[in-house]
């Protein structure tokens, strides 16, 4: 009789799912994505049937009853402050939070939905990315408008990446014997942000109620006057249209033509809009640093993780660029070899490997 002994992830977007294998003892076995979903009659149903499929295949299980329990990154929590089994108060958690994250939580359903009658006896797990943010204090996730409005339609900052977060703070904590009590994390993809981390416990965070909001992103604007959104859709008279600029034509994007930061890096030196780009997404990210700082009382550690964080070293050394009264000086030839610490002042300057689907199968660990 095999060992139940395996855990599965699942991560559902619209178009793509994407999958890992995991050892109950944090070891990966595989990961992968499976695309086109939604084209041609091809549901996440069909997806996860071709996932474990291949995974039978390649001998990565032998069957299916290797398999111990399936975790899913699920987006939105609304105000769950941990991870939980899937049971029908769990179920309909996320369905009530899809109306926050229209974009993600319908497609996280899906996927839970489609495990579920393909594996019916085995548990599901639900991590949930807003979780980690839900320490943030009154003052910091509430915006300045009526509270009867706030109240009626769930509008606060809810925070994003959390998970990668956690995972960042449980590595520290591994390697340190602790997590430094004043920690600015830098999460820096296509989607970035920054997190003030005191203690332990998230207190700041850039994105808000969604994940437009705050740094410069690969397509999303970040920080933005709302007068200048209103502006754009009277001229437009189209809301659905300003979503999408906002959303996917923004950020680099929207500013040099691409949100390939490796192309704009060879661009910067030559062309007006990529410089632009870059030193726009530095400036913002280093105001961020600045504010973070006067949050936490001061600074011990900054970790860039994540894409560009773990990748991209000019964009490490134009962030701290000024910041030397903070205590912040970097290395530049251990940062431009993307050595694991690249200070030498007497704050941390970390660059570390995010890995969110191991955190997802710590977390399923813990509870099955």
């Amino acid at each position: 009789m095999e060992q139940r002994n395996k855990i599965l992830i699942l991560n559902c977007g619209s178009s793509s799912v994407k999958y890992a294998l995991f050892t109950k003892s944090e070891k990966q076995l595989t990961k992968g994505i499976i695309s086109h979903v939604g084209e041609k009659g091809k549901t996440h149903h069909h997806a996860i049937q071709e996932i474990l499929k291949q995974l039978l295949q390649k001998k990565y299980l032998h069957s299916y009853n290797e398999i111990c329990a399936v975790g899913h990154r699920v987006v939105h929590g609304k105000d769950s402050t941990q991870s939980s089994i899937i049971n029908k108060k769990i179920l309909k958690k996320i369905k009530e939070a899809s109306v926050l994250a229209p974009l993600h939580n319908p497609h996280n359903l899906e996927g839970i939905s489609a495990i579920q009658k393909i594996l019916p006896k085995i548990p599901n797990i639900a991590v949930f990315d807003t979780a980690f943010h839900t320490t943030i204090p009154e003052v910091a996730a509430t915006y300045g408008i009526p509270q009867k409005v706030s109240k009626k339609y769930h509008i606060k900052r809810y925070g994003f990446h959390g998970i990668s977060y956690q995972y960042i703070c449980e590595e520290r904590k591994k390697e340190q014997g602790k997590i430094p009590s004043r920690l600015i994390v830098c999460h820096l993809g296509n989607g970035s942000s920054i997190t003030a981390i005191k203690n332990g416990k998230s207190v700041e965070t850039s994105m808000g109620f969604t994940p437009m909001e705050g740094l410069l992103m690969g397509t999303r604007a970040g920080d933005i006057d709302v007068g200048a959104v209103f502006h754009i859709a009277k001229m437009q008279n189209e809301c659905r249209s300003i979503d999408h600029l906002l959303n996917f034509e923004s950020g680099l994007k929207g500013i040099a033509g691409t949100n390939d930061m490796r192309i704009l890096w060879k661009k910067y030196f030559k062309n007006k809009n990529a410089k632009l780009a870059i030193d726009i997404y530095c400036h913002r990210l280093q105001k961020y640093i600045g504010a973070y700082t006067a949050i936490l009382g001061g600074i011990d550690t900054i970790v860039f993780t994540a894409g560009i964080g773990e990748n991209c070293p000019w964009i490490r050394e134009k962030s701290c660029q000024g910041l030397e009264f903070l205590g912040i000086q970097l290395d530049k030839e251990k940062n431009w070899k993307n050595k694991a610490k690249i200070s030498r002042g007497k704050v941390n300057v970390l660059v570390m490997k995010t890995n969110e689907e191991k955190m997802i199968a710590r977390e399923v660990s813990r509870l099955v």
